[in-house]
């Protein structure tokens, strides 16, 4: 039997997918680092593990993301808003809004019932917003990255957070540290500056529901609410979430190696 792949290799993580003679997905793997370092390299030979195949036995393979032009060996290449449009169909086919805040931007896509893309709205180079914002204000608070969810759950109270630059919004978080502001209420105060920007993006883009995030920013739960406070409307969020922007170059890796056995 032969395979195809798909390879997300985004700023801060690499993901994989393997769909089989007949669409099946059958191996998916994320290795949490992206571009410029083993990390695509590192998906690539876990995804064949976690499968069970041999390298010989992939028929095609393309590549998305932001480090998608610098790995070898792919037999095409598509726009990151074009598989995350065509995974989360595939994930969940009435979803019409995609959200994506990556690691370094954030997208918001609507599509038709077949999962192509119909508009779209991205942030400009500024990092507010985005994965790494989230990261650089965990630093700040001394917590990880993925206890920032919990942390604003628990909050009972939002510490406004007014700036949406990453270097004025550090001042302001530190700021509020040294006045004794609890952990958790700051915590909520970064999800509610980030989903009033992602909100706006949203709303420049046209919001039709139902409405899904996609992306690993989509597990953090205390930012998916705050989000879904902002835009007034629910938001799905699939277990491979993360996964999506893979499947969807799976999807057309998938194909790819359909057509290339009918010429």
């Amino acid at each position: 039997m032969m395979y195809a792949m798909g390879i997300d290799i985004g700023s801060t993580a690499s993901k994989a997918a393997l769909l089989d003679e007949n669409g099946k997905i059958v191996g998916k793997e994320i290795v949490p680092i992206g571009t410029g370092t083993v990390g695509p390299q590192k998906v690539f030979n876990q995804v064949l593990e976690s499968a069970d195949i041999d390298k010989e036995q992939i028929a095609w393979i393309t590549a998305t993301g932001y480090g998608r032009f610098a790995f070898e060996g792919i037999n095409d290449q598509k726009s990151e808003l074009s598989c995350h449009a065509k995974g989360i169909s595939y994930l969940m086919p009435d979803i019409h809004t995609i959200i994506d805040i990556g690691g370094q931007d954030i997208k918001v896509m609507t599509i038709n019932d077949k999962g192509g893309l119909m508009n779209f709205v991205m942030n400009d180079k500024c990092a507010a917003g985005t994965g790494r914002f989230l990261d650089t204000m965990a630093k700040v608070l001394d917590v990880e990255t993925e206890d920032l969810s919990d942390l604003s759950l628990q909050a009972d109270e939002v510490a406004e957070i007014s700036s949406t630059c990453t270097v004025f919004a550090e001042s302001e978080v530190i700021s509020k540290l040294s006045s004794k502001i609890k952990t958790e209420n700051i915590v909520a105060g970064i999800h509610k500056s980030v989903a009033r920007r992602v909100a706006s993006l949203a709303q420049r883009c046209g919001v039709k529901e139902e409405v899904a995030m996609s992306g690993g920013v989509a597990l953090n739960n205390g930012l998916v609410q705050s989000l879904e406070e902002e835009l007034k409307c629910k938001i799905r969020v699939h277990e491979d979430c993360q996964l999506a922007g893979a499947i969807g170059a799976a999807l057309y890796a998938y194909e790819g190696m359909k057509r290339e056995r009918m010429e």
